[in-house]
């Protein structure tokens, strides 16, 4: 495996076991030779988990809309940063460049990434696969949306299968990773 994409926070949060959750992801991809692909922001966890990267020696490539580098918020210290026109360049460029994904905690721009790629995979547009850590349970409210979608039938067992789901990016990485070969 190359890279993996991890779609997270340009926020922090309000604890600190969501930024050393993205230290350890970033450390941890570094460690096992895996570059790191990110929104490109050097706020939140994605300037954590790619400040994390980096210290460790690993790859940071950075994929971030214009809009985003003339307001400032670009990362200017990683490997490698791809200016995009759009959001959505953004995603599908983050999705080329990747052979897996991690979602860290975040909001509604993590979510979107998230279930984006779930989207693709689903329609088969890729067979990469996706893992979501749910540091501190932060997931918990949402993996238990999808479950009750696939009880009521708007998701597909094969489908909710798609979503790998560890508390520790460690672990996730390592399924992640034995998954790939």
């Amino acid at each position: 495996m190359r890279r993996i994409a991890v779609f997270c926070g340009a926020r922090v949060g309000q604890s600190e076991v969501y930024a050393a959750a993205a230290r350890s992801c970033g450390r941890l991809l570094a460690e096992r030779g895996v570059g790191l692909v990110f929104g490109g922001g050097h706020i939140g966890l994605m300037g954590v988990v790619a400040d994390a990267a980096l210290a460790a020696g690993g790859e940071a490539i950075g994929v971030i809309p214009r809009s985003m580098v003339e307001s400032e918020l670009a990362h200017e210290g990683v490997t490698r940063l791809e200016i995009v026109e759009t959001m959505h360049q953004r995603k599908a460029r983050m999705a080329e460049l990747a052979d897996a994904f991690i979602a860290l905690p975040g909001g509604y721009g993590t979510l979107d990434e998230l279930f984006e790629i779930l989207t693709w995979a689903q329609l088969r547009l890729h067979a990469k696969p996706i893992g979501l850590c749910n540091v501190a349970g932060y997931f918990d409210p949402l993996l238990a949306w999808i479950d009750h979608a696939l009880a009521e039938g708007f998701v597909a067992p094969r489908h909710r299968a798609l979503v790998r789901v560890a508390a520790e990016p460690g672990l996730l990485i390592d399924e992640l990773l034995a998954e790939v070969g």
